[in-house]
């Protein structure tokens, strides 16, 4: 997305496009979520994790086969930015 805001730095008419505008706001609010939501899941992960190791709450977890979650983490190939050209050239 960085190319798209590198972009728009160049032709200010573009920046000042309200569609364009729209565009990056809904873009960084998607990215905003993302966030939040693997922030969560990170977190509910780590106290499961932690759950099913601490007395009682372990004998519950032996009983009914609960293992560890793990955390969500991405590798920087799915981290990197989209290459825009190749969508839509």
């Amino acid at each position: 997305m960085g190319n798209i805001f590198a972009v728009a730095e160049a032709y200010p008419e573009l920046k000042a496009n309200e569609n364009f505008m729209q565009l990056q706001n809904r873009i960084t609010s998607l990215e905003n979520g993302i966030a939040d939501r693997r922030e969560l899941y990170n977190d509910s992960a780590n106290i499961n994790n932690v759950q099913i190791e601490v007395f009682p709450a372990s004998i519950i977890a032996g009983m009914f086969n609960f293992g560890e979650k793990p955390l969500l983490e991405f590798s920087a190939s799915e981290k990197a930015d989209v290459d825009m050209k190749s969508l839509f050239g």
